[in-house]
């Protein structure tokens, strides 16, 4: 059997383009929007413009339709200009899989075109103050009502949840456990939604947000798939994310380590070049070995995903060690700049505040070693 390693040309074409777009278009705003906690909009429609919001959107409804190993690798390519505008290529492939696939046809004809532009924002909320890692415990409530329902309860720490003009919600609709969770879209201008923006320590520029739905009716139509189907699309879904978001947090730490390295050869201490000194070209090496293995491992989990066979092992395996390695990495990097590394002069401490939050978002190392196990060892490894 043959190993073929190689993307294929239109792979490699786009990934020469997308790392010009987010050289020229989008690391030189970065370090501003982090400053001012300001929101990407005009971002997000440049990659509306280049098909980067509807990688996972039917092509019928303006999008590409694409495979995930694509998607990774624009994720990747991404995050070496801003790291908060991977988001926006996350969750619109989230939104694109589930409304696509789920939503009905007036659903999608309202809302993917335009998130597909990168006209309208599409957030998802899972997490409740209760309820992260163990989101089949989810209490927020879905009561049906003649042609509607009605929606209460509060989502925390929802990504984009500031900006979103409407957001995947997650919430209970019949018996406890995951069987009894249903998915909606709903608009965030309706009465009743209310929203907190939280004060982040990174990813500013994501205005991540607290969630409160008190009563809010939404017709019956704005329900993904059936009742009781929407702990299991979610799932699925965070299966082929953990690549994505590990590819992104490669991406970071890919770009850090390059302009460490072209540092190194310049700056001169004890009359020599730093990169003479085996203290500092052993953590390159070091690093650069992690992040080729890594690299691997995320595009077989999409290699995998993409021919619908099983990745969750694979796709648990990345999300707990890539952002741990990235953060690393980007850390040993900001050393290695000396004083200015530590400065905000320097986008070493904004990348290692931004990918900080991901080994927190979508499963914390803890959670994913407990899903590794699973799979290795079968359901009697689990905790509970």
């Amino acid at each position: 059997m043959a190993l073929d390693y190689a993307l294929e040309p239109e792979q490699e074409a786009l990934v020469r383009t997308i790392r010009a777009f987010a050289q020229r278009e989008l690391a030189p705003h970065s370090a501003q929007w982090d400053r001012d906690h300001v929101f990407p909009a005009e971002a997000w429609r440049q990659m509306g413009a280049l098909g980067l919001l509807g990688l996972r959107v039917p092509a019928a409804l303006g999008g590409q339709d694409t495979d995930l190993v694509t998607v990774g690798l624009v994720m990747e390519e991404i995050a070496r200009g801003d790291f908060s505008c991977t988001y926006g290529i996350q969750l619109s492939t989230l939104a694109g899989e589930i409304i696509g696939k789920r939503g009905d046809a007036a659903l999608r004809e309202r809302w993917l075109p335009p998130m597909t532009r990168g006209d309208a924002v599409i957030a998802l909320a899972l997490t409740e103050p209760g309820a992260g890692s163990d989101a089949a415990r989810l209490t927020m409530r879905a009561e049906r009502e003649g042609s509607d329902y009605l929606l209460t309860g509060e989502k925390s720490g929802i990504s984009l949840g500031m900006a979103a003009h409407a957001v995947i919600v997650f919430a209970r609709t019949g018996e406890a456990g995951a069987r009894g969770v249903t998915a909606f879209l709903v608009p965030l201008d309706l009465p009743g939604v209310a929203r907190s923006p939280l004060r982040d320590m990174g990813s500013h520029a994501i205005a991540r947000a607290v969630l409160a739905f008190d009563h809010v009716r939404i017709p019956a139509s704005h329900r993904l798939g059936g009742e009781g189907t929407g702990f299991y699309e979610v799932m699925r879904g965070f299966d082929f994310n953990r690549a994505l978001i590990s590819l992104a947090c490669l991406g970071a730490a890919q770009i850090s380590l390059e302009e460490t390295m072209a540092y190194v050869k310049e700056r001169q201490a004890f009359g020599r070049p730093l990169a003479r000194f085996e203290g500092v070209t052993f953590p390159i090496a070091e690093a650069a070995t992690w992040i080729e293995a890594a690299r691997g491992l995320c595009l077989r989990a999409l290699w995998l995903a993409d021919r619908d066979a099983p990745c969750t092992k694979e796709s648990a395996m990345v999300k707990w060690w890539v952002p741990r390695m990235a953060v690393d990495t980007i850390h040993q990097c900001l050393l290695l700049h000396g004083h200015y590394g530590y400065t905000d002069e320097l986008p070493f401490e904004r990348r290692m505040r931004d990918v900080m939050g991901l080994e927190i978002g979508d499963g914390t190392a803890e959670v994913m070693k407990i899903v590794v196990a699973r799979e290795l060892l079968g359901r009697e490894s689990l905790p509970y």
